[in-house]
This record gives structure tokens, sequence and C-alpha cells, in this order.
């Protein structure tokens, strides 16, 4: 029984025919955005709570049949029921849950300071992960591209931190503070350019450029790294698909 169930719960994957499981998964997306329909909006009524309370019920169910078959999902014996809460996935659950009962701090003190956690409900979104085909294929990408986009980051990192400094020496009437040097940097970086803080010298407006035109480089690299994983992905799952069909076909030969 608990085998079946984590079958159904369990995460998708490229193999995965089990329709119950599909369904299962179908569902949950649909609670998740349900759930969070309601900070779409700034004042809450009667049928939004409602909304809130069913989806916490769904994600407690959902929580507690994940826990109660950590077994299955880690391997590791009665040691995966102690493990289990402590997994990424499990702490994402958790936190989707904490954020509704700030609704009972009329009643309790103790959770008045989950007000300050509302916010945590749009964590909810990292559900998807789990439930979305789609995006369980965008996260293995991310996975196996995982050095690539590193030195990427360090890259952009390095270069906001330079030219941040260079900036921050080179016009100190520009900038109040290291911190507004680094916001600046970032967004010429990007190239984005909301035009609050800017250059004043001719050597600033000169590293600004600069900074554009590198910026444009480094924010193309990832995107192209992601495009490249993603469409390898892709062509290996067709191939897997292609095999598997013509190996039905010899069977039935």
């Amino acid at each position: 029984m608990r085998k079946r169930i984590f079958e159904i719960i369990g995460e998708v994957s490229d193999e995965d025919s089990d329709k119950l499981s599909h369904g299962y998964d179908m569902a949950m997306i649909v609670v998740i955005i349900a759930s969070l329909i309601p900070m779409m909006f700034k004042h809450t009524n009667f049928v939004f709570e409602v909304m809130t309370w069913i989806a916490t019920a769904i994600f407690i169910a959902d929580y507690i049949l994940r826990l109660l078959t950590a077994d299955y999902k880690l391997g590791k014996g009665a040691l995966s029921f102690v493990l289990y809460p402590f997994t990424p996935m499990a702490i994402v659950d958790l936190l989707s849950i904490l954020p509704t009962f700030y609704l009972l701090a009329a009643g309790f003190r103790t959770l008045r300071v989950l007000r300050l956690v509302r916010a945590l409900r749009v964590v909810r979104m990292l559900k998807f992960f789990r439930y979305s085909r789609d995006v369980a294929i965008i996260t293995r990408v991310l996975r196996r591209q995982k050095r690539s986009l590193i030195a990427v980051c360090i890259l952009a990192f390095g270069y906001v931190m330079l030219c941040s400094l260079i900036m921050f020496n080179v016009e100190p009437d520009t900038f109040d503070n290291y911190f507004e040097a680094i916001y600046w940097a970032s967004v010429s970086l990007t190239t984005i350019g909301y035009g609050d803080i800017y250059p004043m010298s001719d050597f600033g407006r000169f590293v600004s450029m600069l900074s554009s035109f590198i910026g444009i480089a480094v924010v193309a690299l990832p995107a192209g790294i992601i495009t490249a994983g993603y469409t390898h992905e892709i062509q290996a799952q067709l191939a897997a698909e292609e095999d598997s069909l013509r190996d039905d076909d010899l069977d039935e030969l």
C-alpha cells in the first residue's frame, strides 16, 4: 500500500506512464496555482481564506504521505523518516504550509511572528519543480551544466565587484556608499540602465559603456548554455522514446 502511494506521489520522470500519478501531478499544480491567487490582492475575503485553508490542508496531507513513504525515496530504512524533513523539497513543503497559520495569530500569540513570513507563500512556486515534467527537464539541465553556470556567475560577480570598485573611487560624489556602486554595476552589467544613478565624468562614462558591452556577452552566456543543454536533453529523450518504440515493435514480431 505504501509503495503504491509512493509511486503515485513520487517525482515525475520521463518513463512514468502511470495515469493516476500523472493525474495527481496535474491536480497538485492546480492547487498550487489556486493557493497563489489570494496573494494577487491586497485584501482578503472569505473565499480567499477558504481557498488558502483547503490548499494548506492538501499540502499537509501531501507532506504526511511523503514522510510516510520516505524510506522508498531515500532508501535508508528507518533513518529515512528522520532525514526526509531536512531534504530540500521537504523544507519547501514545510515553508509552503507554515505561513498560512498566521491566520491563527488572534488566538495564539506565539504564532503572531508568522505574519512576518506571510510572503513565504511564494515558496509554493518551487513545488512546480516536483510536479511539472517540463520543469524537471530544465532542472536536469541546470544540474548537468552546473559547472559552466557557476563559472559564468563567478565571472559576472568578479566583474561587478571590480567595476563598482573602480567607479566608487573615480566618482566619489556620484555614490554615497559602496553598495550604490555595486547596484549601479549590476544594472549596467545587465544593460538595463534605470538612470537613477549615472556617472558624471568622461572616464566614468567610458567605464559605463565598457560595462554595458561586456554585460551583453556575460548575460548571453547562461542563456546559450541552458539552451544547448535543453536541446541536448530533448534530443536524448526523443532518442530514448524511439528506441523504446523500436524494442516494442521487435517484441511484437
